[in-house]
């Protein structure tokens, strides 16, 4: 079972931005399909952006050109470097495969208010 800790998230004002991290652990992180995923207050939670193990990306309409993935395999580490914040992107913000295939880590909160 692979445990996943994200951090990075703050408090942030609209156009601002910040870089959020993923630490896993165990073995075969490399091999699975990476994502983001965030949920805010009454809504479900959604995938935002993925990365597969060889780099190629994809991203949610609503963060397309503003959100970037990447990972470290060595590391067992999953990155999201947001910028152009907008106040929509308050959420906490979880990392997990996709599909999921492990339990939820505690998320980072992600506010972005003036």
């Amino acid at each position: 079972q692979v445990q996943l800790v994200e951090s990075g998230g703050g408090l942030v004002q609209p156009g601002g931005s910040l870089r959020l991290s993923c630490a896993a652990s165990g073995s075969l992180f490399s091999v699975y399909v990476m994502a983001w995923y965030r949920q805010a207050p009454g809504k479900q939670r959604e995938s935002v952006a993925a990365i597969t193990s060889g780099g190629t990306t994809n991203y949610a309409d609503s963060v397309k050109g503003r959100f970037t993935i990447s990972r470290d395999n060595a590391k067992k580490t999953v990155y999201l470097q947001m910028n152009s914040l907008k106040p929509e992107d308050t959420a906490v913000y979880y990392c997990n495969a996709r599909p999921l295939r492990w339990s939820w880590g505690q998320g980072t909160q992600v506010t972005v208010s003036s």
